[in-house]
């Protein structure tokens, strides 16, 4: 599985963030491509695919699956595993492990979080992700969906 790392060094010892997440799609309601969920999170004031921190014993898709659930609002299907992405939060390594994720279902409340979710082109999805490191899930997708 391809990794995504930036240069940032961690803190010697620290205990790594384990996290998972989604990059969810869906088809569009025009033509035949696909729309990418991407949810606007106002603790940080960036848009990101949903992901988050694994709870004690819970497996990384059981994680994916939950935190895009309570992020978006959206039951998913997973598919193929797509890029970990590895870096440095706060002098700790953070590794998030991500799958291509079909909605299924559901409704989008803003909550806590979450208070944004938007359904953008592939395009659209990559130029407005905020960390460069999520760009390269947009692409990442659409090669496992072909």
């Amino acid at each position: 599985m391809t990794t995504v790392s930036e240069k940032t060094p961690a803190t010697p010892g620290a205990r790594p963030i384990r996290a998972a997440g989604c990059v969810l799609w869906r088809p569009a309601g025009y033509g035949d491509g696909l729309e990418i969920a991407l949810v606007g999170r106002p603790r940080y004031g960036d848009w990101s695919h949903p992901k988050g921190k694994l709870k004690p014993g819970e497996s990384f898709r059981a994680a994916a699956v939950r935190e895009t659930v309570e992020e978006t609002g959206m039951t998913c299907a997973l598919g193929p595993r797509l890029p970990t992405v590895r870096y440095v939060v706060d002098g700790r390594p953070k590794e998030v492990r991500y799958w291509a994720a079909e909605a299924t279902g559901g409704d989008f409340t803003p909550n806590r979080e979450v208070d944004r979710l938007l359904w953008l082109t592939p395009e659209a999805a990559r130029a407005r992700v905020t960390q460069e490191r999520d760009r390269g899930l947009v692409d990442a997708l659409l090669e496992a969906l072909r």
